[in-house]
């Protein structure tokens, strides 16, 4: 296992003496932030009064800190903290390292008035050794009936997290599924009630949306982005065909009107084998209440979890214009948690075989790219279709480096703007690359003869010593056809003696 994959970011922070301010709440999209800083020790908890001017749904904004915490030391996975609203429960926050990360959670519908904000040091949920946990940057905001943004926010679902064993969860999914190392460690919290606070948490939401066929009537779509899957899709197969080891799952959807109600009978989560439920499950005014209820964070009626999770999902995102992966580039330490469960888990190993169907190497060995694509021709099925590897050479080294590696299944398929990522050797920077091409691949089935259209390379980075993305250094708009008879093209090439 890679020692720098276990090692924390950012210093220490000292235990200090508990120190709380006023929050203040505003009104739309202008956020006040709030002069607070809460430390709160093993067994501690403290609260905060706050106003809100107008009735609507508040948004909390923070930055979080844990000394002694880091996401890949068993034991010190997180330090959690309990937030309640007005004595009612309202999410759980989990915090993977010692270095400020922000975040913005979800706290209902509020009436308007004072209210009060409680923090908790959850020690039932918490690791061992997680010893206090630092809260700063505290900001209320209030978006309202007439703001922009307020009907997404107003339908956005509630997850409650996994409590199921492994040994009952079950995968839900399809390809080579197993249980995270972290089910059968000697630990309290593996495998049991608290489990996503050191396997498999919550770590974003975002939406979508859709015009429908009504006039006025929007389809909205929840997703959630998880730190990642103990059941499903296997390792290298998630890099090869997704580009990152997270989670990433729409959760619910509904169709709302002009006004915004939600349609009755229009509402359906995403259950166990994928497949798409009318929803049935119970209502906290318009915020339905899902639980998490498979190995690979697929959603049940009811919820029997006891953590809470209400992360804003005010992003919204275009699947038709963004990969879902740009949800993390906008949140890069995303990458660093993925990693540091990656290691943890024992699904990193420097040794392993080039084309190792279990294990990847060290996360900063890969490029990570999202590329642009259609299928012409024939449509894909899922007996029978065509995909796109992507391949890198190095300058000086004549092997070609690809994404699927020696597996046609490993190809990518969907014609969305979508993320795979490449193994390099270690050590490898931006400007050893010298091309990188696009391969068209039978996936499966006959090869009907479709071509693949490809757009651009929309972004391509490699981690940072500290497991973070470095700066995106390739938009290429380039424009490519590949078929039977040219199945390869070229789509960036570095000039000679540039950089």
């Amino acid at each position: 296992m890679s020692r720098g994959l276990r090692r924390a970011i950012g210093a220490g922070l000292a235990a200090a003496a508990l120190a709380v301010g006023l929050g203040a709440c505003s009104s739309g999209d202008e956020a006040q932030a709030a002069p607070a800083e809460v430390v709160l020790n093993r067994g501690q908890e403290s609260s905060m009064p706050f106003r809100t001017d107008a009735a609507g749904e508040v948004l909390l904004d923070l930055t979080t800190a844990a000394p002694g915490v880091s996401w890949g030391s068993p034991g010190s996975e997180s330090a959690v903290v309990s937030l309640f609203v007005d004595n009612t429960y309202a999410t759980d926050v989990v915090i993977p390292a010692s270095f400020s990360i922000k975040r913005s959670l979800a706290l209902g519908h509020l009436a308007a008035g004072g209210h009060t904000l409680r923090a908790q040091f959850a020690a039932d949920r918490s690791p061992k050794a997680a010893a206090s946990a630092r809260l700063t940057g505290i900001a209320f905001r209030t978006v309202t009936p007439q703001d922009n943004g307020y009907q997404a926010l107003a339908h956005a679902p509630v997850l409650y997290g996994r409590a199921a064993p492994p040994s009952t969860a079950g995968a839900g999914g399809t390809g080579a599924g197993s249980a995270s190392s972290t089910a059968t460690a000697a630990d309290p919290l593996a495998g049991g009630p608290f489990q996503n606070a050191i396997t498999d948490t919550p770590l974003l939401a975002f939406h979508s949306e859709a015009p429908t066929a009504i006039s006025g009537h929007r389809l909205l779509t929840y997703s959630t982005v998880w730190s990642n899957e103990d059941g499903g899709t296997s390792t290298p197969a998630l890099m090869a065909q997704w580009g990152r080891t997270t989670d990433i799952e729409w959760t619910y959807q509904v169709e709302i009107d002009a006004a915004g109600n939600a349609i009755p009978g229009s509402a359906v989560i995403q259950s166990p084998d994928h497949a798409t439920q009318p929803f049935a499950g119970r209502y906290e005014g318009g915020h339905p209440v899902l639980g998490t209820c498979t190995l690979n964070n697929n959603m049940c009626q009811n919820p029997d979890g006891p953590m809470r999770f209400a992360l804003s999902a005010t992003d919204a995102l275009d699947p038709n214009a963004d990969a879902r992966e740009r949800e993390m580039d906008r949140t890069p330490w995303t990458y660093w948690v993925m990693s540091q469960e990656l290691a943890r888990e024992g699904k990193v190993d420097e040794n392993k075989a080039p084309n190792s169907t279990t294990k990847i190497s060290d996360p900063r060995n890969y490029l990570y790219l999202i590329i642009r694509k259609s299928t012409v021709g024939s449509p894909n099925t899922e007996n029978s279709w065509v995909g796109l590897s992507v391949g890198v050479r190095l300058s000086g080294n004549g092997e070609t480096y690809r994404s699927n590696k020696i597996y046609p299944l490993w190809a990518i398929e969907r014609d969305t703007p979508a993320a795979t990522a490449v193994e390099l050797p270690p050590g490898t920077v931006a400007e050893d690359i010298s091309t990188i091409e696009a391969t068209r691949v039978v996936g499966a089935g006959v090869d009907r003869g479709a071509r693949i259209k490809v757009d651009s390379i929309e972004r391509a980075f490699l981690l940072g010593p500290g497991g973070q993305p470095q700066q995106s250094f390739l938009f290429a708009p380039t424009k490519a056809t590949l078929s039977q008879a040219a199945p390869t093209a070229t789509l960036f090439r570095r000039p000679q003696g540039g950089s």
